[in-house]
């Protein structure tokens, strides 16, 4: 389960109630986890299922409008700087598990708080470590293009987050939709490793580094989300 997760499950047992600010431009099995554990959805209007600056930018006045009602306390992740800190401990796991021979970090971009956080552990044991980010290809704001839809799911925003920060990174990797569909079904497939599309970007994306560095180079990525959030979208139905 991830951490989002747990957190749910937490606040419900302990009485309070989960209201959370969702599209369905995001996959169904993600909602209906969701409401499993309790949450309340509230659903945003997208374009065609796509995730568009218009969308997120939507859904945050959404739930600024929620957080405005008696008794509430608005999460507001785009901005929470507490969420970076909040990511230091698995910088110090990667640093351990590679006891220190990490070459590159390769990570998409959603929030931003995961790439900084695990970034500046890194870059504290390590100023040498190549920090990659990874954004949707028809999307590539971050490097200074123009906002697009695109369907790789939880990342690209469709403009710099505010806890973006450039100073830790190296590298900007764009990775098209169709290709982190690709390679999320490859490692199902030649991997048995079954994760969402944003895993699939992620993977293509740190192999390009891998593939520029050469031989004996370390490079670490995240497969952050299960296969199973996704069994109703085309990334694992398209032969």
């Amino acid at each position: 389960m991830k951490h989002r997760d747990v957190a749910r499950a937490r606040l419900r047992r302990q009485g309070y109630r989960v209201r959370i600010v969702t599209s369905a431009a995001f996959s169904q099995e993600k909602r209906d986890h969701m409401a499993a554990l309790g949450a309340e959805l509230t659903l945003v209007p997208s374009e065609g299922g796509l995730t568009t600056k218009k969308l997120i930018l939507d859904m945050v006045e959404v739930a600024r409008g929620l957080s405005h009602e008696p008794g509430t306390y608005w999460t507001d992740q785009l901005n929470n700087q507490d969420s970076i800190a909040g990511y230091f401990p698995l910088g110090e796991e990667i640093w351990n598990q590679t006891e220190g021979k990490i070459d590159a970090f390769v990570h998409c971009v959603g929030t931003a708080a995961s790439l900084r956080g695990v970034a500046t552990v890194l870059k504290r044991h390590k100023p040498g470590v190549r920090i990659v980010a990874v954004e949707p290809g028809e999307s590539p704001v971050l490097q200074g293009g123009p906002a697009g839809p695109h369907k790789i799911e939880g990342v690209g925003i469709g403009y710099i987050p505010p806890l973006w920060e450039p100073g830790l990174v190296d590298e900007i990797l764009p990775v098209m939709t169709e290709d982190a569909k690709g390679m999320t079904r490859r490692l199902a497939r030649e991997e048995a490793l079954f994760a969402g599309t944003s895993s699939g970007a992620n993977v293509a994306a740190a192999l390009q580094i891998a593939e520029r560095l050469g031989p004996g180079a370390t490079v670490v990525t995240l497969m952050a989300d299960s296969g199973l959030k996704y069994l109703s979208t085309d990334v694992y139905r398209k032969t």
